[in-house]
């Protein structure tokens, strides 16, 4: 179970999309060629792909700042590549995800770029083109002076090392050492063996091979793993360590405290990229203040997604809520939203293939009328919204002996049913409003009403919505129930 959950949820939704967030570090081009094998060549026992179609993706520090501004954040992303089409390629497809990148060209070291030839969903074949190593200290230069013009007013920085030379040691002390100054928490993806270059960062973020090369620790002595990495927090002088584990999940490790959130089980197409969507998860989480142990468990979510791809495919905040949906189903606070908000999550539930369905009512008194109405509405769809009257609404509908019940209350109550998925309450006299907001897919309401007389029902078929109306129990409503208690 996610910790803060309530929290999480208002920050995914709401809050996200004004978080600033800076990557820095080794940006690439990544290729990926899909095809059909038919055939061995006869010119030698290989196989011979007959290539179908291409696409290019941004990779590498790219590919981390691909996976902040999918989740929502507003990203910038510095880097070193040369001058060439495949620069000018990647500049372009960042700036179609909305991602500001600023790279330094440099003389005789290509744009790194890496060409993947896959059949089906398996990897055949990769081909690098690449030259590692230092550059010259005035592109370093430019490197340091563009990042501190950046830095001002960012909420964290991501040092992504891919070991290609663009985070030099004096890179990142220097970067590290602006960003503490500023309050600007900083995550580093290391891939230096020596982990001094990052010291004074708020997290290093290894993998399990990452971290047993650094502490020079075989990767299945996991006890010595973990207490060499409890060691390292203190001599780097570090707020804590993350460390992927792989199957075994993420560890979040501090001196003398070590706390483990396990993997999600989720079938495993290809792990390249998820090392990227943990950095950036955890780098929008610790821009929130949430706990570094709410960050590790979002994480351990957000990676199960993209190891269920093929490729550096960047995490969705639709996708990242779709997979808290069972956790928020469990608490039936996290399902009661205002119009803004509701409007918000049904988008994301839209982005995620889900069909909407809309009801409403009073719902003073629940019955069995009630629940059968809302368990006919709910396989209408995949997502119920049930709309209910304020209780100044009801008044004015009723008169001023109702509600009975109050609208918290009923909301609650509503909430915690297995067939509704949201709750809103409305103090206008009909729910017209509420329904012109979210657009709902299909429109529910019980068999005492008619098609031609139902709010909102031309508005639904003017976008293509459905109308559908439910049989009702019949001998069962609020006003019986009144009656009844009133001994009538």
């Amino acid at each position: 179970m996610i910790e803060q959950l309530q929290r999480v949820i208002q920050e995914i939704e709401h809050r996200w999309s004004a978080k600033r967030l800076l990557v820095v570090g080794d940006v690439m081009l990544d290729k990926y060629i899909w095809g059909e094998v038919g055939r061995i060549s006869p010119e030698a026992p290989v196989p011979v792909v007959r290539g179908m179609h291409q696409k290019d993706k941004p990779g590498g520090a790219a590919n981390v700042a691909m996976n902040m501004a999918h989740l929502g954040a507003q990203t910038c992303v510095v880097g070193l590549t040369g001058n060439d089409e495949n620069a000018q390629q990647l500049k372009d497809s960042l700036r179609k995800n909305s991602i500001e990148p600023h790279f330094i060209a440099t003389a005789d070291f290509p744009t790194i770029t890496k060409t993947r030839i896959l059949s089906g969903q398996q990897q055949m074949l990769r081909l690098d083109f690449e030259r590692t190593g230092e550059r010259d200290s005035a592109a370093y230069e430019q490197l340091v002076e563009k990042v501190w013009d950046l830095m001002p007013g960012r909420d964290a920085l991501v040092l992504s090392d891919y070991a290609k030379g663009t985070l030099t040691a004096e890179v990142c002390q220097q970067l590290i050492s602006a960003a503490r100054e500023q309050g600007i928490p900083v995550l580093v993806d290391p891939k230096s063996a020596d982990f001094s270059r990052y010291r004074g960062a708020t997290t290093l973020c290894p993998n399990l091979s990452e971290l047993a090369r650094a502490t020079r620790i075989e990767a299945g002595d996991m006890d010595g793993l973990l207490a060499a990495a409890e060691g390292m927090v203190t001599a780097l002088d570090l707020e804590f360590l993350t460390a992927t584990l792989s199957e075994k999940g993420i560890a979040l490790v501090r001196p003398g405290n070590r706390y483990i959130a396990p993997a999600q089980a989720r079938q495993v197409f290809d792990v390249s990229g998820a090392g990227d969507t943990v950095m950036a998860v955890l780098a929008l989480c610790l821009s929130s203040d949430l706990l570094p142990e709410t960050a590790v468990q979002l994480a351990n979510v957000a990676a199960g997604i993209v190891v269920g791809k093929v490729g550096t495919v960047p995490v969705e905040k639709h996708e990242l809520l779709a997979a808290l949906s069972p956790q928020i189903a469990l608490n039936a606070e996290n399902r009661v939203l205002t119009r803004d908000e509701l409007v918000q999550r049904v988008a994301l539930w839209k982005a995620n293939g889900e069909r909407v369905v809309f009801t409403n009512g009073c719902f003073d008194l629940l019955h069995i009328g009630h629940i059968t109405l809302l368990e006919q509405a709910r396989r209408c769809g995949d997502k119920l919204i049930v709309a209910i009257n304020s209780d100044a609404s009801v008044s004015r509908l009723k008169g001023p002996t109702r509600p009975i019940v109050s609208e918290r209350e009923r909301a609650r109550v509503l909430a915690a049913l297995a067939a509704v998925d949201a709750v809103v309450v409305f103090d206008e006299p009909t729910p017209l409003e509420v329904i012109l907001a979210v657009q709902p897919q299909v429109l529910v309401k019980g068999g005492d009403y008619k098609i031609e007389t139902m709010v909102g029902a031309a508005e639904m078929q003017s976008w293509g919505g459905e109308v559908k109306i439910v049989p009702l129990v019949e001998g069962f409503s609020t006003t019986r129930l009144i009656e009844k208690g009133a001994g009538r």
